[in-house]
């Protein structure tokens, strides 16, 4: 499987700039990683109203236990639910932040 590189802060760069896509094979190799990892303790983001609110909880173990919200503020802006969890996908792959910038 492939492991996400620390250093390749530019493809971070890219996701941010354009999280929606499309995206460049490179980046798209990485976000197959971040989707397909192991369920349980995956951060997500849940539409809690309609088109106008999300928030980030954690996927539990088994399917039908309750999911585990984070304590983060709910977002209205889904680009940046997007980027939040993108960057809590990244830290759980390669033990860093992804740039900030």
């Amino acid at each position: 499987m492939l492991k996400i590189d620390p250093e390749r802060g530019d493809l971070a760069r890219e996701f941010r700039a354009r999280p929606f896509g499309p995206h460049s094979a490179e980046l798209q190799k990485v976000l197959n990683v971040m989707r397909w990892e192991d369920n349980e303790g995956k951060h997500v983001i849940v539409n809690t109203v309609p088109h106008q609110q999300w928030r980030i909880a954690r996927l539990p173990a088994r399917r039908g236990v309750a999911l585990d919200f984070c304590d983060d503020a709910p977002f209205t802006d889904l680009a940046a639910a997007f980027w939040h969890v993108f960057r809590l996908r990244w830290k759980r792959h390669t033990g860093r932040w992804p740039p900030d910038d």
